[in-house]
């Protein structure tokens, strides 16, 4: 869950896969956006995925959701129960040209299952996932693809949704837990989980792979990782691996990763050394998820003395990462390091209209009227497009 996707996304069209982007919001705004999408830069790369996002941190403070906003959402969904990173005209259906995705499916099925009166979706976008499961357990980002520790945990996300155990869940007789455990790294190289194998087949830690899958691994997702128990977060092999083991394992390596500066640094090819917000945004959800509130106290203090500025410029997305994790370790999202993310978050989708505010508008009869705004807007959200990137890394997804 991070600003990352556009750059996997890119990935996926040349090798089917991603690695973990996490991107900056595009230079300049789209001159064509609906009016229920979050955020004002292109969703070509990311518009599922950043409205999907948006909506669970919003319903995580209890906040209200447009209908606008999930409208839009559901209008991405295909036929055939999949979703694309962005569908440009929903009012028409879904060919082989439109690349459609598990992370962008997995979220949505995410979001959808808490706003109300789309279990149909749902349920269908679940099915999709299944039908695409490789023979070892997990997914790749396209249909096909090879598994990736990302898409593994944001799709085991989604069937967790469905209340049926993830471990019944089996293509070739792999469990989606296989596949991620098949990823997780000895204690000699730190207990992380690697994105893939490279090319000789050999696993590399992954940050961003590490805080997915350990919330993966707990049995969690978006929304529902939170701070309950401690748990222990020391590495320690074990003849039979078991997901809660790899996930213990996953988080005291990114206990130890943030341990001397409180942030996780980007691993962009090229890039200076410098922090990732946003996976450490990730990272303070997998520490709370395992260790409980201390144990992401030190990364979680970080982001509240530095994130404002990222998360200005990388917009929906970057704002609901730092809900989440605030949520998850028990945070005020109403006040991190001086700043309302929910504010901040509103502010960038549809205006939520109050019911003062109906009755108010509806008695002048004026042809500009709430009630006509929000018929065009439901519109605009069932039947246009629109255009944006956000993430590059990672999906470090």
């Amino acid at each position: 869950m991070n600003v990352r996707r556009s750059a996997a996304v890119l990935a996926a069209t040349v090798v089917i896969g991603t690695a973990t982007p996490a991107v900056a919001a595009s230079p300049s705004p789209s001159p064509s956006l609906p009016s229920g999408l979050y955020g004002s830069s292109d969703p070509t790369y990311d518009g599922v995925w950043r409205q999907s996002l948006a909506l669970i941190a919003l319903y995580r403070v209890h906040d209200q959701l447009p209908a606008e906003a999930v409208e839009w959402l559901a209008g991405q969904q295909c036929a055939n129960g999949a979703f694309p990173a962005f569908r440009a005209n929903p009012a028409k259906a879904c060919d082989a040209k439109l690349m459609v995705d598990t992370n962008s499916t997995a979220v949505a099925a995410q979001a959808l299952s808490v706003v109300g009166g789309h279990g149909g979706a749902v349920t269908k976008a679940v099915a999709w996932l299944k039908s695409v499961q490789n023979k070892d357990g997990g997914w790749g980002f396209a249909p096909g693809g090879a598994s990736d520790a990302n898409s593994t945990s944001v799709v085991i996300g989604a069937l967790i949704t469905q209340h049926t155990p993830v471990s019944t869940i089996r293509n070739g007789g792999k469990s989606p837990y296989d596949a991620l455990l098949k990823l997780s790294l000895p204690c000699a190289d730190g207990g992380a989980f690697a994105y893939q194998p490279d090319k000789k087949g050999k696993l590399r830690a992954n940050a961003d792979a590490t805080a997915a899958a350990v919330v993966a691994a707990r049995g969690t997702n978006f929304v529902t990782a939170r701070a309950d128990t401690d748990r222990e977060t020391t590495c320690a092999d074990a003849t039979a691996l078991t997901p809660a083991r790899a996930a213990a394992n996953g988080a005291s390596f990114l206990a130890e990763a943030v341990a001397k500066d409180g942030y996780l640094k980007s691993v962009l090819p090229g890039a200076e050394d410098q922090p990732d917000y946003g996976n450490t945004a990730d990272a303070v959800v997998a520490l709370a998820a395992q260790g409980g509130p201390e144990a992401a106290r030190g990364p979680l203090a970080w982001l509240e003395r530095n994130s404002a500025k990222w998360a200005a410029q990388n917009g929906p997305a970057a704002y609901a990462q730092l809900i989440l994790a605030a949520e998850a370790s028990g945070a005020d999202p109403g006040d991190f390091g001086g700043t309302d993310l929910v504010k901040e978050l509103t502010a960038t989708g549809p205006a939520q209209v109050t019911a003062s505010q109906e009755d108010s508008e509806d008695s002048e009869d004026s042809g500009t009227s709430v009630w006509w705004m929000i018929g065009a807007g439901l519109a605009a959200g069932a039947g246009i497009g629109f255009l944006l990137s956000s993430r590059n890394k990672r999906k470090r997804p």
